[in-house]
């Protein structure tokens, strides 16, 4: 019988928290302008990626009373089971790698193997893309950052850790209470918020999805967007997301003014000692989007201040204890809190840092890297993750068909909206109008 392994309460929870037709997948995207040879990268694979027992392992759940999962080990592990190889139909273009991902982010992953899946993807323009997915039970975004420095080459510091505040001294008796009655009123703060209403983005959904992502963004300009005010990379990002959304919701016939849109935030809680780690480390913070201000400035300056007063709560933390708390028990249990706490939010928001600098895979430089954050549950009908790459940003929008049947409207208007945000001497109200 082969050996099991014991599944963290917080992974438990991300493994329990796919929807009927909406499972926890993160879904990976790399672009190379040179073609892939199948049979080095499956060799990368077998030497590289399957060094992480999670990738070797299967889930198994354990249990009558509590059906509880566990990792189990799949010693003779058949590779070919999980790489694929496929090519693009004419034309081979960037609309055509869409709709192949729309396809693959549509399935299900075969909970009899190891939950992940890879496709080496031929005919993408000159070169090759890889789609790699996996389930969120194995590891959050950095984890992500932490598969991408095993499987690619990548030059020395190419992945640098975040700036993290120190780690504070051992609270005491005193402090423990006042950290536990902060995240006690975080969660009633987050209970007491009104639901987000039906719009574009939120409502009933079905198990096809769609994909876009935006044309890259200079780093350096959303740096230069935010220096006169002192907003941070992640401040202006999230705004022109925000008016973009805006836009959208207009653009559907919604009053932007009229409504609230809402985001689930994930918040690194990882300690720098388990920065190499799979797993799932963080918490997640409620973010009111500034929908309803009109100008790129004013939607900045609230942004700022959502972020500013996000940092310092207790949100984050209380979050990460709830899903801790929620992976000790029954699944029930758990489906009853997400419906709860899913139904204050209308999207799933996320940033990555990825490499600074140019990585490759089986020898091929890679062009873009980007990824699908999954928007788990019966209630948050959309994804919408950035991820930096050799000092480039790009928004990829992943939303159930039915709802979103267009979300190129929705990263387009992204960069419209970082344009407009890079001229303010131009007149303008609805930048990505």
């Amino acid at each position: 019988m082969s050996t099991t392994h014991p599944m963290s309460p917080v992974d438990t929870a991300w493994y329990h928290m796919d929807g009927p037709a909406n499972p926890a997948i993160v879904t990976g995207v790399a672009i190379t302008a040179q073609p892939l040879d199948f049979g080095r990268v499956r060799r990368e694979f077998q030497r590289r990626l399957l060094r992480f027992d999670r990738f070797r392992q299967r889930v198994v759940v354990q249990g009558t009373a509590l059906a509880t999962p566990v990792w189990q080990d799949v010693p003779d592990l058949d590779l070919d089971a999980h790489l694929r190889h496929i090519a693009l139909p004419a034309p081979g273009d960037e609309a055509t790698l869409r709709t192949v991902v729309e396809g693959l982010a549509s399935l299900p992953l075969d909970h009899r193997l190891p939950l992940w899946q890879a496709y080496v993807v031929d005919n993408v323009g000159s070169g090759s893309a890889l789609v790699l997915r996996y389930h969120h039970c194995i590891g959050d975004g950095t984890a992500m950052m932490a598969v991408a420095a095993r499987l690619f080459d990548m030059p020395h510091r190419a992945l640098r850790p975040p700036a993290r505040a120190s780690v504070p001294s051992a609270p005491t008796v005193v402090d423990a209470a006042l950290r536990l009655a902060g995240e006690a009123g975080a969660v009633l703060s987050d209970l007491v918020k009104w639901p987000d209403p039906a719009s574009p983005i939120k409502g009933e959904f079905g198990i096809r999805k769609s994909v876009a992502w935006s044309a890259p963004v200079p780093i350096d300009t959303v740096k230069a967007i935010g220096a006169p005010t002192g907003a941070k990379v992640n401040d202006v990002l999230v705004a022109a997301v925000s008016g973009a959304l805006r836009s959208y919701l207009r653009h559907r016939g919604v009053d932007p003014t009229d409504t609230t849109l809402r985001a689930m935030v994930p918040m690194d809680l990882r300690p720098l000692d388990r920065l190499g780690e799979l797993g799932n480390e963080f918490g997640l913070v409620i973010l009111d989007l500034p929908v309803s201000a009109a100008t790129p400035g004013e939607r900045l300056a609230r942004t700022k201040a959502g972020m500013d007063a996000l940092k310092v709560s207790a949100e984050a933390p209380a979050m990460q204890l709830l899903l801790d708390l929620f992976g000790r028990g029954p699944k029930a249990l758990e489906d009853i809190a997400c419906s709860i706490f899913g139904s204050k939010a209308s999207l799933v928001l996320t940033n990555v840092i990825g490499p600074r600098e140019g990585i490759r895979l089986a020898g091929v430089p890679v062009e873009r890297l980007m990824f699908c954050v999954p928007h788990p549950g019966q209630q948050i009908g959309m994804g919408a993750s950035i991820m930096s790459y050799q000092g480039m940003a790009t928004l990829t929008v992943i939303a159930d068909a039915r709802l979103v049947p267009d979300p190129q409207a929705i990263t387009q208007a992204f960069n419209r909206e970082v344009a407009a945000m890079a001229h303010p001497a131009q007149p303008r109200g609805d930048a990505a109008r």
